[in-house]
């Protein structure tokens, strides 16, 4: 049986906030092989590890990301009403993650978000200083990211998230993504033959640990991205 690689969803999101040290510690702490997040720019253009364009979910401010300055982002307090009350998780940097994840040698998914398409020239900056740990890689839904990246450092991988728009018998014509990331419904054989003759790998977030196909996987299967990484490793785990 082929053990695929679990990246934890935005860390051990179900049982902390999302997209926070400890959740990517916890992550860390329960073995997986990597982990997914989500990244924006603050207003003084600034790589935060934060999913919403706007902070109303986790922060209960009506307010964008990209409208607040780092000082602002790093004195709000994150989580659900009752979390922000006896809590005190914060929104941290692409550089403090950084920092830990390549000390720690645990690989990152780091996708990158709509709000980047608006500071493009920061983004190439902090590209072309920027250091990765070994197997990391960038995501988006966004083709003009990915772009960036590969102009500004071509060995780093790049994934592209792709939507029902996409054309899957037309991926050789693609240039700006390694590797396809998609959703468990696309787990079908008409894609999975395509991305086999392309040789090009994929990875499917959403999963739980129920789906049948985790025991057997598609050779093409390069990684899941999943809320529940215990439950697919156990579920990689059975005979």
């Amino acid at each position: 049986m082929k053990t695929i690689p679990i990246f934890a969803h935005r860390g051990v999101s179900k049982s902390c906030v999302e997209n926070t040290m400890l959740a990517f510690k916890k992550a860390k702490a329960i073995g997986v092989d990597g982990i997914e997040l989500d990244v924006q720019f603050s207003k003084d253009g600034v790589l935060v590890v934060f999913h919403d364009l706007d902070l109303t979910r986790l922060v209960g401010k009506r307010r964008n990301v990209a409208d607040c300055s780092l000082e602002e982002l790093k004195s709000f307090k994150l989580g659900s009403r009752l979390q922000r009350i006896f809590y005190r998780h914060q929104i941290v940097t692409l550089q403090e993650v950084l920092d830990w994840a390549i000390e720690e040698q645990i690989p990152l998914n780091i996708e990158l978000k709509e709000s980047l398409l608006f500071n493009e020239q920061s983004f190439r900056q902090f590209l072309k200083t920027i250091r990765v740990p070994n197997n990391s890689h960038f995501s988006s839904f966004f083709d003009r990211l990915l772009m960036i990246v590969k102009e500004e450092r071509p060995e780093f991988e790049t994934a592209y998230i792709v939507t029902k728009k996409f054309n899957w018998a037309a991926i050789n014509e693609y240039h700006y993504f390694d590797v396809i990331h998609a959703h468990k419904k696309y787990y079908k054989r008409q894609y999975l033959k395509y991305c086999d003759e392309a040789q090009v790998g994929i990875r499917f977030y959403g999963v739980t640990g129920s789906e049948g196909f985790i025991k057997n996987p598609h050779p093409t299967v390069l990684g899941w991205i999943t809320d529940y990484p215990d439950k697919v490793s156990k579920a990689q785990q059975i005979n």
